[in-house]
């Protein structure tokens, strides 16, 4: 066994650097490819979005994001409905196939109808649904094949696979869109979707196999389903104080994300349409260079040795910084690279971070529950979030110092969020002995 364990000089090369045992190098590999399909794909559909956005005003686009919310709650509770009466083996290759479909839809939508208005609408609708799903089902995956130790090591290694996906993906359509086809790329990412099917297959066996994790829940092999209430997961998000913390959590990720989006949209209106894809894509370009070197040098030993709190509460601490530096210094720039730092962090560490946070929890909080945070809250907390800040800078005139001491204040808030839900994975997902344990502290105090 021990032999066995340390393998190889290539294999022990590589545990040194990255912390990959030798009988999980074969299963993070698998995984690593599964979520670079999956973000490539969806980068080939995201630019076919994007170029849309410029034929809606700002209204329209507002509408838009509204129905892209309440789209996701009804594919929440569709999806919740169907899951609560299908195996687990069959699950989550059919989200895939299923998307896959629709986009094969679209593409024969397209081919028949043309430039149709309608059906550009319901595409920017739909992939903004699928932008998160995707994820939300791959970290599921995840969640359940892992246990909590190989998800401190592997989750920030595995999700290298998401940064170089979004490097691959985007540069289909950069330099073969003219060639290929704006539709035709629709089919491209269809086809990416049904590549990931025999590598779950795969996966499943090497989870009870060379992982040793075959006691875990969610064995897609098995027999097993999930409660028969397609409306567990709402019923159990709001009735659990771990997931409400999460989805606080991720609510406040979210005001962030809003709030630099806005400004930086603000502020590239003086520059011309070629000038402003110039900055996006140069910020594309650092943040997934930056995600990537990070993810593999150091979220892992982040996870290992300074434990979840204070993963979780580095990049929300590092936000509070980076806000103060924007209220004392309002320029283009200086938002440019706390966007840059937002983002590779989210990429590199948050959200590694928080998806370990469900290897704490049973198998219908990860398959019911999980979608009803990353897809309902995510894109409620978008909604709101434009509201909120369009009365900050309309309604209270606040201009981009104002708005960045508010976010400041906001991003401390997140990073205690971030204290709190990393000690409550430490003690198996308790809230409640977190809360238990503070007092015991404060009295001993």
């Amino acid at each position: 066994m021990s032999d066995a364990r340390s393998g190889g000089p290539i294999a022990r090369a590589i545990r040194a650097a990255t912390k990959i045992e030798p009988n999980e190098l074969t299963a993070t590999l698998l995984s690593f490819v599964f979520v670079f399909i999956l973000m490539t794909a969806y980068f080939i559909l995201r630019p076919v979005r994007d170029a849309l956005s410029s034929d809606w005003t700002d209204a329209e686009l507002s509408w838009l994001w509204t129905s892209t919310f309440f789209f996701s709650l009804v594919a929440v509770s569709i999806y919740g409905a169907v899951i609560s009466r299908v195996r687990f083996r069959v699950i989550v290759p059919s989200v895939y196939t299923f998307f896959a479909a629709t986009f094969i839809g679209f593409y024969v939508l397209g081919s028949t109808l043309g430039d149709n208005d309608f059906v550009n609408r319901a595409y920017y609708v739909w992939l903004s649904v699928f932008s998160l799903y995707h994820l939300s089902v791959f970290w599921t995956f995840m969640s359940g094949l892992y246990n909590k130790d190989q998800a401190k090591r592997l989750f920030s290694i595995i999700a290298m696979g998401a940064s170089a996906g979004a490097i691959v993906g985007p540069s289909i359509p950069t330099f073969f869109a003219d060639n290929i086809g704006t539709l035709n790329l629709l089919l491209i990412a269809a086809v990416l979707l049904l590549l990931p099917i025999p590598i779950i297959w795969k996966l499943e066996d090497l989870r009870g196999s060379q992982l040793g994790n075959e006691d875990l829940q969610a064995d897609l092999s098995g027999e097993q389903k999930l409660a028969t209430n397609p409306f567990s997961g709402f019923t159990n998000f709001v009735s659990n104080p771990y997931l409400l913390a999460i989805g606080l959590f991720i609510l406040l990720y979210v005001v962030m994300n809003t709030f630099i989006y806005f400004e930086l949209r603000k502020m590239m209106g003086d520059f011309d349409r070629e000038v402003r894809t110039q900055i996006w894509g140069g910020i594309d370009l650092a943040v997934n260079s930056l995600a990537l070197v990070t993810a593999l040098f150091a979220t892992g030993r982040l996870a290992t040795r300074v434990g979840m709190p204070s993963t979780l509460a580095l990049i929300p601490a590092l936000m509070v910084g980076g806000w103060v530096v924007v209220a004392l210094s309002p320029v283009l720039a200086v938002l440019v690279g706390l966007q840059v730092i937002r983002r590779a962090g989210n990429y590199a560490i948050t959200r590694p971070g928080r998806e370990m946070l469900y290897t704490a929890v049973d198998a219908d909080t990860r398959f019911k529950a999980k979608p009803v945070i990353d897809i309902v809250v995510y894109r409620g907390g978008d909604v709101m979030t434009a509201w909120l800040y369009t009365a900050l800078t309309a309604t209270l005139g606040l201009g981009l110092a104002g708005v960045a001491a508010i976010a400041a204040v906001i991003a401390a808030i997140w990073a205690g969020a971030g204290v709190f839900l990393g000690r409550a994975y430490d003690r198996g997902g308790d809230v409640k002995q977190v809360d238990a344990n503070t007092e015991e502290n404060q009295d001993g105090a």
